[in-house]
């Protein structure tokens, strides 16, 4: 795994600004809070990594942003802002999210195939984003679509804007999808898990595909993914998602070096090592589970499957998000490599791993 080591020497003005973004879910159980307080910037040409477990937040984050969650359940905090070209989109009308989706923020999901609508063609489908958003041609957007499609290295463009998406493989269906997003060559793209249910082979293709595809237009990414692998390959910054909250902020360098919370070293940890392995060892792993967003504990979040927990503080005060020796923000009474950090507990001998991998 090689640890991606692109960094800009001065910050430059960000093209999306987040700021306590907290995003909740009218249930029959009352108010679900999905995304709490998440604060962070996008700067032009940085990919940055969004990372956590199933369920953390991540995907939720991405949708408030693009305002793609269903608007009869969705209520966002009143200080929530996420600004971009001078508008707070939490407060943007209808028509002013249509002209911002799909043309100036673009966004790839998780499933091609389920992404892209099976009774049509690959062309017409490159070809509605077009017409909606320019002012092209019809002979003018056919040859954009063909553009876009050797962009992402598809053979035989010209053919395949005529075939329908069963037609192409799971590696084809994800280089149309991002040919789409970048159509109208959006600001900002969002890739929600680009490479989940890939082969290995097949991811690397697309994840160098996003790299090239970002030197060339000059598109900010923000990529969502539980696959550290990923995140060494290609962010420059990474931010570590907990429970809906933000836990730990920093460089891809920092992140992988110098991890401050106990989450982000036990994710780490978790990934399979190269070298001899150890007969009968198992791949370490996080104990329990991520807490219920209905049942959230008065504490820290992580603190049940913490090695690092007081039993105390921990227990019964939620730490801040606040700078470190270092200046990067932690969410930790005790982060690591700090004069605060506590010793770790050894796992108990027969404690039964249930929880997530990195």
């Amino acid at each position: 795994m090689t640890i991606a080591t692109t960094q800009t020497a001065t910050a430059p003005k960000p093209v999306l600004s987040v700021r306590s973004l907290t995003t909740s879910f009218r249930t029959e159980s009352g108010m679900v809070t999905a995304v709490d307080d998440v604060s962070f910037d996008l700067a032009r040409g940085e990919t940055l990594g969004i990372v956590g477990e199933s369920g953390c937040g991540k995907t939720v984050t991405s949708k408030s942003i693009m305002r793609l969650l269903p608007e009869h359940i969705t209520t966002y905090g009143p200080n929530s802002d996420v600004q971009f070209d001078g508008r707070n989109l939490c407060r943007a009308t209808p028509a002013e999210m249509r002209k911002v989706r799909g043309n100036r923020i673009a966004m790839i999901f998780q499933e091609p195939m389920t992404s892209l609508n099976p009774v049509f063609q690959i062309g017409w489908q490159l070809d509605e984003a077009l017409k909606y958003h320019t002012k092209m041609n019809k002979r003018e957007r056919r040859d954009r679509a063909i553009e876009m499609l050797k962009l992402v290295e598809i053979p035989n463009p010209e053919r395949r804007i005529s075939e329908y998406p069963h037609q192409l493989s799971g590696g084809m269906r994800q280089r149309v999808m991002i040919a789409m997003a970048l159509c109208c060559e959006p600001e900002i793209l969002i890739a929600d898990e680009p490479t989940t249910a890939l082969d290995v082979t097949i991811q690397a293709q697309i994840l160098d595909l996003m790299n090239s595809l970002k030197e060339k237009v000059g598109t900010a990414i923000m990529l969502i993914t539980h696959d550290l692998g990923v995140v060494a390959t290609v962010c420059d910054r990474v931010l570590v998602m907990y429970a809906g909250r933000v836990i730990e902020e920093g460089t891809v360098g920092q992140i992988f070096h110098e991890a401050r919370h106990p989450y982000t070293r036990a994710l780490l940890e978790s990934i399979p090592k190269r070298g001899k392995k150890v007969p009968g060892a198992r791949l370490p792993s996080i104990p329990g589970i991520v807490p219920s967003l209905m049942e959230l504990p008065e504490g820290c979040r992580f603190e049940a499957r913490c090695r690092c927990s007081d039993g105390s503080r921990c227990v019964h005060e939620e730490p801040a998000l606040k700078p470190t020796i270092d200046g990067r923000p932690v969410r930790c009474h005790y982060p690591l490599g700090t004069p605060d950090e506590r010793p770790r507990r050894e796992p108990e001998a027969a404690q039964t791993p249930q929880g997530a991998n990195g």
